[in-house]
């Protein structure tokens, strides 16, 4: 008689690399220094990072809603200094990215659009790409090419308006449904993150090809 096999044990399965990062970020609302990278990461992707601060912001929120609002504030605040930075490199050195922001990221005719927008529509183009998920980074370096200094003051009160609106929209979910918030995220995590990619792609899509 043979003997007994114990049952094979399966290995457990390793989250996604989506699934950590999210992880990853989620765990800064326990760190010192949540405060300092929601900034910069706010910052960077006004610039030239691909994706939107609402993931760590959602993040950490989720993670500490009493501070939900402090972090919609402070995600404000990187995204429209990195907002002026952009600005500052399509106003003072546009001739040095030109190069690479056409055609990698612009084709010319899409460019062109743009900057016969920007003449009609200045505020509300860029608080569109402030609130949606249009790449705002493409729009913030663009303004400073098409819209010059004189418009400045109107690009940055659209950009406090459009950002403040959207981040705060998320503190507000967060802090008002939190834990609800919190489960739909684990249970529906990657329906969620598919959705994400889709407009993110969508946007830059958007932006590419139909302006």
């Amino acid at each position: 008689m043979s003997e007994m096999q114990s049952p094979t044990t399966q290995p457990e399965k390793k989250p996604g690399l989506v699934r950590r990062l999210y992880n990853w970020m989620l765990s800064w609302a326990e760190s010192p220094w949540a405060g300092l990278a929601m900034f910069l990461f706010a910052t960077a992707e006004s610039i030239f990072f691909p994706i939107p601060p609402d993931v760590l912001l959602l993040a950490l929120c989720v993670g500490m809603p009493k501070k939900s609002f402090k972090y919609a504030l402070i995600c404000t605040a990187g995204s429209v200094f990195g907002a002026i930075i952009g600005f500052g490199l399509g106003a003072f050195a546009w001739e040095l990215v030109d190069s690479w922001f056409i055609p990698s990221i612009f084709s010319q005719a899409a460019f062109d659009n743009v900057a016969n927008l920007y003449a009609e529509w200045n505020f509300w183009l860029v608080f569109t790409a402030g609130f949606t998920p249009l790449p705002y980074k493409l729009i913030t370096i663009s303004a400073g090419v098409c819209l010059g200094l004189e418009n400045f003051f109107i690009f940055i009160l659209a950009s406090i308006i459009s950002r403040g609106l959207r981040f705060f929209l998320v503190a507000g979910l967060v802090w008002k449904f939190g834990a609800p918030i919190k489960k739909f995220i684990d249970k529906y995590f990657n329906l969620c993150a598919i959705a994400f990619t889709v407009l993110l792609i969508g946007g830059f899509v958007l932006i590419k090809y139909a302006l």
